[in-house]
């Protein structure tokens, strides 16, 4: 695997396009061939064509190519995914107009544990998202100023969180390509192009480089290999294929502890078209693969369900017709080091059988990956697109669909008042403490009325509250921010959702589902409405906000635009913000932005 310079353009990801062309006339044909019998007006589990339109030509050129659409586009030859992309957006696909943007000064090679830094999902492996000593507190956010924005140009979405450390802001998105900027002025100092786009956040981790401990930005690409590149030089230490399923990816943080890469495999491809009928369904099997952190050998892995079985034939089409199959893991693995104990949350089944390990929290053994307890937060939860509520005789759907309520979120270890427990938001609007030694519940708290829509993507504790931003989406009153008694579960307070700052656009909504983030004295929550604010950690007082829903001039030249926050798109280290604007997907408005924020 080579490394490219930040001058890579879409004419290298689909060699021998015509640029700037008129959309052709066959686009339509292929789109009604390859497209149509999923992309249908009024859908609500892949976006419609109507939505499509929001995009530009080269994000869904480049979904076909290097994105979480590659294995449909693999079908098409590249005249058919330039003229369906043409065809669907109603323009035509423009030159690149990225400028090097190379940083002059040499690559810092920085001690990561010597400066300022966010290196894992939720900034250390218990997963609190909290940065005590990230250089912001309540008092500064009011004067928090966009200081740079930087374009994934091609992208289809700004969904992968950025990580801190060693004096490199790492940064990463559907493209396919990883790169290392300088967090003060985002210039790059170098770009690693991997196999597909990248959908998992990046984590940075120690590794052994022959006799000397180096360190590695570990990620997962959307067809569920992980890649190991070293942080300094941008090469690619080792790479390895994880799950062989067809609809198999990487979306949650890969966690490293005690030299074992933690790699969490969800199949929503699966889910989101399984029940139209177009494959044999289902096979899928969420599980949590651990890997030799500095070689990417297979130490274990753990399956989430059973393996499946045929179970007849599809009375829809006469496929076969497979099950048990669902519990994808979604979010970050948690590392409880005193305990010996890895912590995942699960998401739904597809099939039936029901199973006992589907929207639960899974305690596993470090070293061999044997279960030690299961906490089912929603049982029979059979949910997959395309089927009806009800299912007479047909295999190819569950016998009853579940609410689709999958944990989205990565576990909480946090301490308070003396003792320690694992707190978890899920889709139905709930969270739970759970305690961590056996499994029961402590307390569950309802910050929502829950929804199947989109995710309810984690919550942070500053080491008495928990917060969580309200999901939501399709009830009559989405977003708002709460902040919970982490010992009791009792409410300390309730923040309402603002005023929508996208207003007239489509796909405008104020769910807060999107993670929260802890400083000293406040919050950080997003929202879909493309909104980025600060609430006071005593009483919920909003402090400031940014409206993130424009164009940007960006320092490598690219066409940048922002739009809905969701999933985790934020970290805060050495003063700043460095958030991604532009979630896309389903539900939200898509972009393809980074923006970095500093005091003035």
């Amino acid at each position: 695997m080579r490394v490219k310079s930040v001058t890579f353009a879409l004419l290298l990801l689909v060699p021998g396009i015509a640029l700037a062309q008129q959309p052709p006339a066959g686009g339509e044909a292929v789109f009604a061939r390859a497209c149509a019998t999923c992309h249908k007006p009024g859908q609500t589990e892949v976006p419609p064509p109507d939505a499509l339109r929001a995009y530009t030509p080269e994000a869904i050129l480049n979904a076909l190519t290097n994105g979480k659409m590659a294995a449909q586009g693999a079908t098409l030859t590249t005249a058919d995914r330039v003229a369906v992309a043409q065809f669907v957006t109603g323009r035509a696909i423009a030159a690149s107009s990225r400028r090097d943007n190379r940083c002059t000064a040499a690559t810092p090679a920085t001690d990561p544990m010597q400066g300022p830094r966010w290196m894992a999902w939720g900034n250390d492996t218990t997963n609190a998202r909290y940065a005590p000593q990230g250089g912001l507190t309540a008092q500064d956010v009011p004067r928090l100023k966009l200081k740079w924005a930087f374009a994934y140009e091609g992208a289809t979405s700004a969904r992968v969180q950025p990580a801190l450390a060693g004096g490199k802001l790492f940064a990463a998105s559907d493209n396919a390509e990883l790169h290392a900027l300088d967090p003060k002025t985002g210039c790059t100092y170098w770009t690693f192009k991997a196999e597909f786009g990248v959908r998992s956040a990046l984590s940075v981790w120690p590794y052994r480089g022959g006799n000397t401990t180096r360190y590695a930005v570990f990620f997962g690409d959307q067809r569920a290999n992980v890649y190991a590149v070293d942080s300094v030089t941008g090469q690619l230490v080792w790479k390895r294929k994880v799950d062989d399923h067809q609809f198999a990816s990487i979306t949650g943080a890969i966690a490293v502890a005690d030299g074992r890469a933690f790699v969490p495999v969800q199949g929503l491809g699966e889910e989101g078209s399984g029940g139209r009928g177009q494959n044999p369904c289902c096979t899928f099997r969420g599980n949590l693969t651990a890997l030799d952190a500095s070689t990417g050998a297979v130490l274990w892995k753990t399956y989430m369900v059973d393996e499946p079985t045929l179970r007849g034939k599809n009375a829809r089409n006469g496929a076969d017709a497979f099950g048990p199959a669902g519990g994808g893991i979604w979010a970050s693995p948690t590392v409880d080091m005193a305990r010996r104990s890895v912590y995942v949350a699960t998401g739904n089944a597809y099939a039936d059988p029901a199973q006992a390990m589907t929207d639960a929290v899974v305690a596993m053994d470090m070293q061999s990956g044997k279960v030690k307890w299961v906490y089912q937060g929603t049982p029979n939860d059979n949910w997959i697109g395309g089927c009806p509520p009800k299912t007479e005789g047909g295999l190819g759907c569950p016998a009853v669909m579940g609410p689709d309520h999958d944990f989205s979120a990565a576990p909480m270890l946090v301490t308070v008042d003396g003792r320690q427990l694992i707190v978890v938001p899920q889709k139905s609007g709930i969270a739970h403490a759970i305690n961590p030694d056996t499994g029961a519940m402590v307390w569950q708290y309802r910050y929502g009325v829950g929804d199947a829509l989109g995710g309810q993507y984690g919550g942070s504790f500053d080491g008495r509250q928990a917060y969580f931003g309200n999901g939501s989406y399709r009830s009559p009153a989405p977003g708002g921010v709460k902040a919970v008694r982490a010992g009791t579960g009792q409410e300390a307070w309730s923040a309402p959702p603002q005023p929508v700052l996208c207003a007239g656009q489509p796909r405008c909504n104020a769910s807060q589902a999107g993670a929260t983030t802890a400083i000293p004295g406040a919050v950080l929550a997003v929202s879909i409405d493309g909104g980025l604010r600060a609430y006071a950690a005593d009483g919920g007082e909003l402090l400031w906000q940014f409206d993130t829903n424009r164009t940007y001039e960006t320092v490598n030249g690219a066409p940048g635009t922002g739009a809905a926050l969701d999933g985790s798109p934020l970290i805060v280290g050495g003063g700043m913000i460095f958030v991604n604007s532009g979630y896309g997907g389903i539900a939200a408005r898509p972009g393809n932005v980074l923006l970095a924020f500093g005091v003035d």
